[in-house]
């Protein structure tokens, strides 16, 4: 029941692997400013990681990675990407993440990233409401979730589910984002960006733009697609694309 990682050699960009990215990220750690616990689930291939560990305001990183081989398999072809768990305050948990969640102290972390496979066979409750409550319960007032969301071209339904409950659950923000990465259905993958009740967050203007943050940009990883100054590009959806999703749409494009 676990996946099937598939690294290859291709003629153009080189080494390449079949497995999710999340893009943004960077966002969620914008918005705070010292002292931030993040989990992130899944992501056994190191590059969530990476890009958490620009942040100085980030203390501990907890991943729980059900499936080792994929770090394994990351470390030998990919340690571009594994780089990320060699942080010291990275704490890795090889085991189920729900499991994990439903053991977490409530309202222990700030922030939640879910860097998942496709939402089919063990990660299909990753993107329903027992799910969502229990990630709710261990995020503080004010915590933050990123969860992977499908493309806006093909999954609409999916996707009206998950923000559906995600109002009902979190009763924060909730924003659909999207993001264009040629190798997925359709070039495009979306991410649900999700607050609990508490201290507001405005996720269309973070409070430490990254370019302003010292050392995030070092160590000869420069970031080659977001910046401050597009956030709010990624929370728009091009008019009409939602239009079979009752009362999405226009919600979406004026920043749920």
């Amino acid at each position: 029941d676990q996946r099937i990682w598939l690294p290859y050699e291709d003629c153009g960009p080189g080494a390449v692997i079949l497995c999710d990215q999340l893009l943004l990220l960077h966002d969620f750690a914008c918005w705070f400013s010292s002292s931030v616990l993040v989990l992130v689930v899944g992501g056994g291939d190191g590059g969530v990681l990476r890009e958490i560990a620009r942040h100085s305001s980030v203390e501990q990183i907890d991943i729980c990675e059900i499936d080792k081989m994929v770090i394994d398999v990351s470390k030998k072809f990919f340690p571009e990407l594994a780089v990320g768990f060699e942080d010291p305050r990275v704490h890795l948990y090889v085991g189920d993440a729900v499991e994990f969640l439903r053991n977490a102290p409530e309202g222990k972390y700030d922030a939640i990233i879910v860097d998942s496979s496709d939402p089919v066979g063990p990660a299909q409750e990753l993107v329903e409401k027992p799910f969502f409550d229990t990630a709710a319960r261990a995020l503080r007032p004010g915590g933050v979730l990123c969860n992977m969301a499908e493309s806006m071209w093909l999954h609409t339904h999916l996707i009206q589910d998950m923000i559906s409950i995600c109002r009902e659950t979190f009763k924060g923000s909730v924003h659909y984002a999207w993001t264009s990465v040629p190798t997925y259905p359709s070039g495009v993958i979306g991410f649900l960006i999700c607050s609990t009740e508490g201290p507001p967050v405005d996720f269309l203007n973070p409070i430490n733009p990254i370019e302003k943050l010292e050392g995030a940009l070092k160590h000869k990883r420069e970031l080659r697609f977001y910046n401050s100054e597009t956030v709010g590009d990624y929370c728009t959806i091009v008019d009409g694309t939602m239009s079979s999703v009752s009362g999405i749409s226009e919600d979406i494009n004026s920043s749920v």
